[in-house]
């Protein structure tokens, strides 16, 4: 599946589990949620993946964990917070750069309506 296709479909799939839960609940329920039905589409994913920091050639497993990855093309980092900040948006490029992947979305599902709190990023 194309990157775009990608992200479209998951949109598509958080904007089901936005609008069956509605905002207000913990991150972790969203991910939960999130993640049956990226299963029940066939998607591949990781939860909380560890990812190493590498600085002057040393790796450091720092407690960096990325909340899903989707068929190890597409970042997801999930938000239930008042409003998405341009600190997150700097941190998902940070995440992007580490883990060496291209796209990523910031999925914040704290919002009457998913689609204001979706930022799409690509290094």
């Amino acid at each position: 599946m194309g990157s775009d296709r990608l992200t479209d479909r998951v949109i598509g799939l958080a904007i089901e589990v936005h609008k069956s839960l509605g905002p207000g609940l913990l991150e972790s329920a969203y991910e939960n949620c999130l993640s049956y039905e990226l299963d029940s589409f066939g998607l591949t994913f990781t939860k909380q993946k560890s990812i190493p920091i590498k600085y002057k050639n040393v790796q450091l497993n720092c407690g960096f964990r990325a909340d899903v990855i989707v068929e190890d093309q597409l970042l997801l980092e999930l938000k239930a917070i008042g409003k998405i900040l341009p600190l997150h948006e700097a941190q998902l490029l940070t995440y992007l750069k580490l883990t060496g992947l291209k796209t990523g979305l910031i999925l914040n599902f704290n919002t009457v309506l998913l689609k204001d709190g979706i930022r799409r990023m690509v290094l």
